[in-house]
C-alpha cells in the first residue's frame, strides 16, 4: 500500500520554467470535465462547477484506494478557455468567455467506474452541477508551456511571452488556451500563485 504522486508520474506536464517557455508533447489522458460560460469571478455556474468536480475526484480516489490498496494525489484543477469570437477573448470581456474545468484521472480508472462515481457522489452530496460532470479522454499533443508566477489578472505578459516563443519556433497556435493551477487561491498569497500556461501548437 502506498500513495502515488501523479504529478511526478506526469512530471513534464505539471512542471514548467518561470519565464522560460518550452515545447512538450502531451499524451492523451482521462479527465473529469465540466463546461460552462461567463466570468469565473462572478457567475454561480463556475462556483457550482468547481464544487462538483472536487468531491467527485476525491470519491474516485477513495474507490481506487479501496479496490487496490494504493492511494494517489488528486491532480490540480485545470481550465480550457475560449470565446466563440476569439477577438473578444480578453480580460475586459470575461462575460463572453467559455470554459471547461477539469481534473486529471489515473489511467487505471475505467469509464464505467467514473460514471458510477459521478452518479453516486452527485446523489449523496446533492451536487448542483454534478450531472454536468463527465469522463473524457483529452489529447493535446505538441504544445508549448510556461510557468506564470503571480495573480491570474497579471497573466497577459506571460501569455504574450509564450506566443512569441511559439512564433520564434516557426509554429502556429491551435486548440484551446490551457491553464493548470498549482496553487490554491484561497490559501496562497496572489503574488506566489503558480499557473502553468499551455498552448497546443502546429
Amino acid at each position: 500500500m502506498g500513495t502515488i504522486d501523479l504529478k511526478r508520474v506526469y512530471k513534464e506536464q505539471y512542471t514548467a520554467g518561470a519565464g522560460k517557455p518550452a515545447l512538450v508533447t502531451v499524451p492523451e489522458r482521462p479527465f473529469l470535465m465540466i463546461d460552462g460560460e461567463g466570468d469565473p469571478n462572478t457567475v454561480q455556474e463556475y462556483v457550482d462547477a468547481i464544487e462538483a468536480l472536487y468531491p467527485i475526484a476525491y470519491a474516485i480516489r477513495a474507490e481506487i484506494k479501496k479496490a487496490t490498496g494504493d492511494g494517489y494525489t488528486v491532480l490540480p484543477l485545470e481550465g480550457l478557455w475560449w470565446a466563440d469570437d476569439m477577438e473578444s477573448f480578453s480580460a475586459e470581456r470575461k462575460h463572453d468567455w467559455m470554459w471547461t474545468m477539469m481534473i486529471g484521472l489515473p489511467e487505471l480508472l475505467t469509464p464505467a467506474q467514473a460514471l458510477e462515481a459521478i452518479r453516486a457522489t452527485t446523489t449523496v452530496k446533492g451536487l448542483v452541477a454534478g450531472e454536468r460532470v463527465r469522463y473524457e479522454r483529452y489529447d493535446e499533443g505538441p504544445s508549448a508551456q510556461v510557468m506564470h508566477v503571480g495573480p491570474y489578472s497579471e497573466e497577459a505578459p506571460t501569455i504574450d511571452l509564450l506566443h512569441e516563443f511559439i512564433d520564434e519556433q516557426g509554429l502556429q497556435l491551435r486548440g484551446l488556451h490551457h491553464e493548470i493551477y498549482l496553487g490554491d487561491p484561497r490559501k496562497t498569497d496572489p503574488a506566489r500563485l503558480r499557473t502553468i500556461i499551455r498552448q497546443p501548437v502546429a
